[in-house]
């Protein structure tokens, strides 16, 4: 089971505390054949994860790319940023049971990692664990219908 679309890449997107782990993750999926979209940044110069969070939101909500996945320092910043979008569900996660979860009961469609407190084998395994869960639906569609503002 995976949640990859058909012609559909997956959304990058990173500041640059969070850019040695979107390198890993880049070649991880290279190794797959996962096509992805890199929406910066593009080194390690310090930036404004803002700056590159709702470029990559966007094109989630447009459908022109599914699943994303975004890394900051410490996740949070990025994550909060991706959650002003209405139609983006960011999940913080920090173990492959939290990654997992975030799918099956939340539909998370960014999962956004801290990359400075996991290594590399780390950050790949949620990766992994994220792409090949599915949503549950059933009590838990209830839930995600109820959190957009209005």
């Amino acid at each position: 089971m995976t949640i990859l679309r058909e012609n559909c890449p997956v959304a990058l997107c990173s500041d640059h505390a969070g850019y040695a782990t979107k390198q890993h993750i880049i070649e991880h999926l290279k190794s797959l054949g996962v096509a992805y979209k890199d929406f910066g940044t593009y080194n390690e110069d310090s930036c404004d994860y803002p700056d590159f969070a709702h470029p990559c939101a966007e094109a989630v909500e447009r459908g022109e790319c599914y699943p994303g996945i975004a890394v900051c320092g410490s996740g949070e910043g990025i994550s909060i940023t991706l959650n002003k979008h209405q139609g983006i569900r960011a999940a913080l996660c920090w173990k492959p049971e939290i990654a997992a979860l975030s799918r099956q009961h939340n539909d998370a469609n960014v999962l956004a990692l801290p990359g400075r407190f996991i290594t590399a084998a780390e950050a790949i395994a949620m990766v992994d664990t994220f792409l090949s869960t599915a949503f549950e639906g059933g009590r838990h569609q209830r839930r995600i219908d109820k959190i957009p503002a209005k």
